[in-house]
């Protein structure tokens, strides 16, 4: 079984294969790439924008390198709908993953994540993934994405203080980490808000993409064809990788 998982980024460093490392089995290898072209981070809609020609990119090629599913590592799922209309195999994002898993787990839940710009793009796919009634809030934290290694002891206590309002004051039942950057930071966030009396999920989004990834990949399942059809075969210019491996060449 192969992951890929998609940083879709220029920023070299920001995930390696040893932050993932504990989700790798004998039967469950991860494999990663960037983007050649697009943004340093995703932080709002033009980040986005700019980054989703480089993700269809590797998405393809992680499909004709024998991938057998696709993790986008961003909680704006950049890219999703499109990357699943140009392969096969399953394609996952891990906003849409975590938010059904939150509402799943939990009567409302909350996000917490980096910065005000971010806010309106959780909360309108929140609304697109059917779970906007779910969403009791979304915190910030203040942190860049860039800055996020640069002090980890900030990081942790900014996301347990932001989650603890997010339950104390917002009513959430379970917390969704807004930011896959935040990798690792759950297990920390979980103890304090135990030790403050309460006993709730709070979700790393890419440890539970890349299980459901395993899981869909195992269960024999994919996206639909008929929501995520083949583009038709038309001219793309200024795109020659997406139209080359489109078309097998």
């Amino acid at each position: 079984m192969r992951v890929h998982l998609i940083t879709p980024v220029i920023t070299e460093g920001i995930r390696t294969l040893d932050d993932v490392a504990p989700l790798m089995r004998d039967d469950l290898v991860i494999t990663q790439s960037l983007l050649a072209t697009g943004p340093a981070s995703i932080e709002c809609e033009f980040d986005e924008a700019m980054a989703v020609p480089g993700i269809v990119v590797e998405a393809i090629r992680a499909e004709r390198a024998g991938a057998d599913a696709i993790v986008i590592d961003c909680m704006g799922d950049p890219g999703l709908k499109a990357a699943r209309e140009v392969v096969s195999i399953p394609v996952l994002g891990p906003a849409q993953t975590a938010m059904h898993l939150a509402a799943m787990l939990g009567h409302r839940f909350s996000v917490v994540t980096v910065l005000d710009s971010v806010v309106p793009m959780i909360e309108n796919l929140a609304k697109v993934y059917g779970v906007g009634e779910k969403l009791a809030s979304v915190r910030v934290i203040g942190i860049p994405v860039l800055e996020l290694e640069a002090a980890p002891e900030r990081l942790t206590t900014e996301l347990a203080q932001a989650s603890r309002a997010a339950v104390e004051e917002d009513g959430a039942h379970a917390i969704v980490l807004g930011c896959t950057g935040f990798l690792g930071c759950a297990q920390a966030i979980a103890a304090t808000l135990r030790a403050h009396g309460h006993s709730l999920p709070v979700i790393d989004p890419v440890p539970a993409t890349v299980c459901m990834a395993d899981g869909l990949v195992r269960a024999g399942l994919a996206h639909s064809k008929r929501t995520y059809g083949t583009p038709r075969d038309k001219e793309l210019r200024g795109y020659p990788e997406i139209g080359i491996a489109r078309h097998g060449a």
